[in-house]
């Protein structure tokens, strides 16, 4: 029996895990092996990176011109306000379904800045730029011209999308982790269109090996790309220092997946775990052709043994 594509694949893991890298080869595949092998359309890709560089800017420029910290303190601080977590999955959800059609976009300084109270509020938190300066739209310009455009454009026909994203709790947090922390809560803020139809790949590497991949490809000003960022050190401990994957495979009531309360009702979410503990993935960062065949083998085989049996869940599910 034929089994239908993914519509959505939520790629998940701590910071530096290996899913840009795995998400960047997926996409190198042809079409055709794409869908053979691993059930994936021609990919379409969300993640919340822009959305926290361009808070860090905000805060950056609040700062700079007397307006207070907005989001973060200091540019290597974690959030003032933990409910920005929700605030950020908002504006993935906000992403997703702006995928058929988009919004005209007039001045993206100002687009940006409603978009992030609009999404604070969401979550309960309060708005910071309902009194808002021209000096720092004028600041942040070309930072909210530059998100708009790296947007993905509305796609017609089939395609898979792929929402990229990281949670985590700070070191030595019991599990559960509380709201706003961890990806229980926020899952639980995806609209029904994404929770009834997705399904999880999860890179898995334990706190220190995290932490050790993000110092290693941390190379300000190599190409801007998130192959290459870093997360300040405190923050990896007090926001990435566990997550709740584990937690979440072991007590959900239907194995091989994630449980998740949200609008009024259970969604049982298909789920498998990349162990990436041993690095298999740090290859990838490099120019394709240097990645080497007896990697790419490996790697690949890896990913089709994980896929097979995510495709017979979610058969099994719909």
């Amino acid at each position: 029996m034929a089994v239908d594509p993914f519509d959505t694949v939520l790629l998940l893991a701590l910071p530096a895990s290996g899913k840009s890298e795995i998400r960047r080869y997926l996409a190198s595949l042809p079409i055709d092996v794409a869908l053979d092998d691993f059930g994936l359309m021609p990919m379409v890709q969300i993640d919340d990176y822009p959305y926290v560089h361009a808070m860090r800017r905000i805060s950056q420029e609040t700062r700079r011109l007397g307006m207070g910290t907005a989001f973060f303190k200091a540019d290597d601080a974690p959030f003032d306000d933990t409910r920005d977590w929700g605030t950020l999955t908002v504006l993935l959800d906000e992403d997703f379904r702006e995928l058929s059609t988009r919004r005209a976009v007039g001045d993206p300084a100002s687009w940006l800045l409603d978009r992030l109270d609009r999404a604070r509020a969401t979550v309960g938190a309060p708005t910071l730029f309902e009194d808002r300066s021209e000096r720092l739209e004028s600041a942040i310009a070309g930072d909210a011209a530059e998100l708009v455009a790296g947007l993905p454009d509305p796609v017609e026909g089939s395609r898979t999308v792929v929402v990229e994203f990281a949670r985590g709790g700070p070191e030595g947090a019991s599990m559960p982790l509380p709201a706003p922390t961890g990806y229980r809560y926020s899952l639980s803020l995806l609209s029904p269109d994404i929770l009834a139809r997705a399904v999880i790949l999860y890179i898995w590497v334990t706190p220190e090996e995290s932490r050790r991949k993000n110092r290693d490809r941390a190379r300000p000003g190599a190409d801007g790309s998130i192959l290459h960022h870093g997360v300040p050190e405190v923050v990896m401990r007090t926001e990435y220092g566990v997550d709740d994957m584990a937690w979440l495979l072991e007590t959900s009531e239907v194995p091989g997946t994630v449980t998740i309360e949200a609008h009024g009702r259970t969604y049982w979410i298909p789920t498998v775990r990349f162990d990436n503990r041993v690095d298999r993935t740090s290859f990838l960062r490099a120019d394709p052709e240097h990645w080497s065949r007896r990697d790419v083998d490996a790697l690949h085989g890896q990913l089709v043994d994980l896929f097979g049996p995510l495709r017979a869940r979610m058969s099994s599910s719909t």
